[in-house]
């Protein structure tokens, strides 16, 4: 598995093959998004809200996100923040690790998730935190099977959905 950090072109557009991709990837998720409440239709994610919420995303520049492929398919979509706006958070955050639910349970999202904790290492991190939507049991169980520890539990900030925080201590490779 190779990840690659997403670019928009010069217009800011997502090449439409790409965009495909990325929305049926996000399509495979239905649970997840009828929880979250990111897509007005769980049952119709349209490219173009795909194309908006990566915009949206990208519109911060301590954000990057991270598209995995495994032989040339999209497998996989991380999306992580550098500096959390809150100044007394140190740590960066992945705000989203997603892989293709016709592929869960096959490594890739413990393969993912360890290749962005490698990424993060190698900037010199040392902990990286996230948030798991409270009723995401399955999230939940994923990622303390990867050695995440409960931090906290409280709103996540953009809507203020209960969460439970995750941190991890990052060791020297």
């Amino acid at each position: 598995m190779i990840i690659q950090p997403l670019r928009l072109s010069a217009d800011h557009d997502l090449p439409a093959p790409l965009l495909t991709e990325l929305t049926a990837l996000y399509a495979s998720h239905r649970a997840y998004h009828a929880l979250s409440g990111d897509f007005r239709d769980p049952d119709d994610i349209r490219p173009e809200q795909v194309a908006t919420a990566l915009a949206g995303e990208l519109a911060n520049p301590d954000v990057e996100v991270l598209l995995a492929r495994a032989q040339g398919r999209l497998v996989g979509i991380a999306i992580t923040l550098a500096r959390h706006p809150d100044p007394a958070d140190p740590d960066p955050w992945i705000g989203l690790l997603m892989v293709d639910a016709a592929l869960q349970r096959q490594g890739y999202g413990r393969r993912l998730a360890v290749l962005v904790e490698e990424r993060l290492r190698a900037e010199g991190r040392t902990a990286v935190r996230l948030a798991v939507l409270d009723g995401n049991t399955r999230g939940l169980a994923f990622w303390t099977s990867l050695g995440y520890e409960t931090f906290a539990h409280r709103p996540d900030l953009q809507k203020g959905r209960p969460c439970t925080v995750l941190r991890k201590a990052l060791r020297p490779a």
